[in-house]
């Protein structure tokens, strides 16, 4: 395929004819006429020798290639509009835009909170919009990060992707505060045989891989896709449940329970803040990195 024939206008107009279903709504969308629209489906149909759109009734479906092709052109957009939106320089005194963050609900209180807090004292036309890391992150992960700035996660998780190291957490055990079984410390028998609230992603893989490796399988009894809930669903029972140490503090005052120790050597988490390689030398993005490591520094310093 030669891309220098084609129209990339056309990729705008594909969009909304697969999202609308309808030539005159997707017209009206992207400020074409009804004619220019139709015109763009024929040059579309020509170019993928297929309707995309059929009549049904007094409607529209799409075909099985228009399915295919919703989910992609939407991604190509995202990273059509990023690539063209890039900037030579970047004044964020000045500047009004929106940078959207993957992460999960730990990333957001310990870290997200303190970047709102600075961007919004240095940059107070910039807008943060956090949004929950999907589980498909490591099957999809160049292609989440295509439509997105960047992804909190931590190391040992995805792989071959830029990303810039923020700061790093332990892992600790929550029980309730009066737990019948648990005293001052933990034993790895206790991890073997009381039950557990876990963080139901697929990618909080290292710390339970460790676990693994100790010949230790967690009885799961209840799992959530929310690490702030924990302490709450392991208040008042026998559950015991492993945390961040930083946001288990940071949750301390919210429900009874206490903080203990593994009994064994748990292997530190390294925060990171990963992002797609178009977006290296995009001076908007390169200020978000660096105010993002410079909030992680911070945050290093209060261990």
């Amino acid at each position: 395929m030669n891309l220098a024939s084609l129209d990339l206008n056309l990729v705008v107009a594909l969009r909304a004819l697969l999202e609308e279903r309808n030539v005159t709504r997707a017209g009206e969308r992207v400020g074409l006429s009804q004619p220019a629209m139709s015109a763009a489906l024929a040059r579309l149909r020509r170019h993928f020798d297929d309707d995309l759109l059929a009549r049904s009734g007094g409607h529209y479906t799409l075909t099985a290639l228009g399915q295919v092709l919703l989910d992609r052109t939407s991604t190509v957009y995202d990273l059509l509009d990023r690539l063209f939106s890039s900037q030579a320089s970047f004044d964020p005194a000045q500047e009004h835009r929106e940078f959207r963050l993957l992460a999960s609900d730990y990333a957001v209180a310990v870290f997200g909170a303190e970047l709102a807090r600075t961007v919004h004292a240095s940059a107070p036309g910039i807008r943060l919009r956090f949004t929950q890391t999907p589980t498909t992150v490591v099957d999809d992960t160049g292609v989440l990060l295509s439509s997105a700035d960047g992804l909190l996660m931590p190391h040992g998780i995805v792989n071959d992707l830029p990303a810039t190291d923020l700061y790093e957490d332990r892992w600790v055990f929550l029980v309730a505060d009066d737990h019948p079984d648990v005293g001052d410390h933990l034993t790895r028998d206790d991890l073997a045989l009381l039950p557990w609230v876990t963080y139901q992603r697929t990618y909080d893989a290292p710390a339970v891989r460790q676990l693994g490796m100790l010949g230790i399988e967690p009885r799961v009894e209840v799992s959530v896709d929310s690490f702030q809930t924990l302490p709450l669903l392991v208040a008042g029972t026998r559950r015991i449940a492993l945390v961040q140490e930083r946001l288990a503090r940071l949750l301390a005052p919210v429900a009874p329970v206490r903080i203990l120790e593994p009994p064994y050597e748990a292997v530190p988490l390294r925060e990171a803040l990963w992002w797609h390689p178009a977006h290296t030398h995009d001076a908007a993005h390169i200020w978000l990195r660096e105010t993002a490591a410079e909030v992680g520094a911070r945050i290093a310093a209060t261990s």
